[in-house]
């Protein structure tokens, strides 16, 4: 989508541009696997650096100059932010400090915990990997980074929090089996308008979707290789937002779910896959264009009744279409169940608003 083209959309259009691209390059997506990493694990990310651990050659941290909403949905739609391996040359483009501690640390955002300012200040990272290093050496070097030059110190806990569990309704699940879908080869070069993109999970790619109905505008392809592909789309005409995944298993459908349940702010609950569901499927999801509208004008600091959690009917008195994320996931013969489940965390005990100079 060029920039001109973003420029003539309408408001609510803009805002849900904006919504995509949270969903597609913010999240962390899971590979099948139902729940958070072991706490052992956790407990060890969250120490400090050991002698032998690899650091960032050269690295420069900066406060990110502001940007218009409208400079927010340009910069998204063309792929600027983020986080980026290029070779030896790392960039983490106007992201938040909690943003950078889900990557480096390999969490998930809801698995985060800290002050207010840490998701609503923004920084630009650009950092050179040493020789004989690997892009999978860059979490750890950034992890390093943080803890040097904004002095983050974090500890890992467990403890119950509300979350939603996604579970198969009484009926059984209405899902078609998918074949699994081949691994992304990081050394084939990329297609004309393909961006690559290095999720904490893995490498993807994010593209146009081309060969999308006509009627979805602004459809956008996200491949994450054997972890499946998303593609999701805005149906102006119905005011809905229709999102497609093919090759996905339980987990990663479970982590999507919780990104555009976590839109309208980081209280919401996580979803769990709880299904036992070992495959991978097809889902699709018509979304209420009202719904989400709501959920990312809280995130972009508005005021709005939370999205409709049972009548399967958009909240929206136009008469737009779709239904609710819970009644989109019912008609897939499955359920979100509240309950109460431990979930492991990292709690930021300090770190400073103003990284120590370059």
């Amino acid at each position: 989508m060029s920039n001109d083209a973003i420029r003539r959309l309408n408001p609510r259009m803009s805002l849900l541009v904006t919504m995509a691209g949270w969903i597609l390059f913010s999240v962390p997506m899971s590979s099948g696997q139902a729940a958070p990493s072991p706490a052992s694990a956790l407990a060890s990310a969250a120490s400090a650096p050991s002698a032998g651990t690899r650091t960032f050659e050269v690295a420069t941290v900066r406060v990110s100059a502001p940007l218009s909403q409208d400079q927010v949905i340009s910069a998204h739609a063309v792929g600027r932010l983020g986080a980026h391996l290029d070779g030896m040359r790392a960039q983490y483009i106007y992201m938040t400090l909690k943003a950078l501690v889900v990557y480096a640390y390999k969490l998930r955002p809801y698995q985060v915990s800290g002050p207010d300012w840490m998701a609503n200040d923004h920084f630009d990272i650009v950092a050179l990997l040493p020789d004989g290093s690997t892009k999978e050496d860059a979490p750890a070097m950034l992890k390093a980074l943080l803890q040097d030059r904004f002095k983050l110190e974090a500890h890992m806990e467990t403890s119950e929090h509300p979350v939603y569990a996604l579970v198969v309704a009484k009926g059984g699940a209405k899902l078609k089996d998918s074949p699994a879908l081949p691994a992304i080869d990081e050394a084939a070069e990329l297609k004309p308008g393909e961006l690559k993109v290095d999720l904490p999970d893995g490498p993807a790619r994010v593209s146009r979707a081309a060969d999308a109905p006509k009627n979805l505008q602004g459809a956008t392809r996200l491949d994450m290789g054997t972890r499946g592909v998303f593609v999701q789309g805005i149906d102006e005409q119905s005011q809905t937002v229709r999102i497609d995944g093919k090759g996905v298993t339980m987990g990663g459908f479970a982590d999507m779910l919780t990104q555009v349940m976590q839109m309208g702010g980081g209280g919401s609950r996580p979803i769990v896959d709880q299904t036992g569901l070992t495959g991978h499927y097809e889902v699709a999801l018509d979304l209420s264009m009202a719904d989400l509208m709501a959920a990312a004008g809280r995130a972009m600091g508005g005021t709005a009744a939370p999205p409709s959690s049972g009548p399967a009917q958009a909240s929206d008195p136009s008469g737009g279409g779709g239904t609710s994320v819970f009644a989109s996931v019912e008609k897939l013969g499955l359920k979100l169940e509240a309950g109460r489940a431990p979930v492991e965390q990292l709690v930021v005990d300090h770190s400073e608003k103003n990284p120590t100079e370059n």
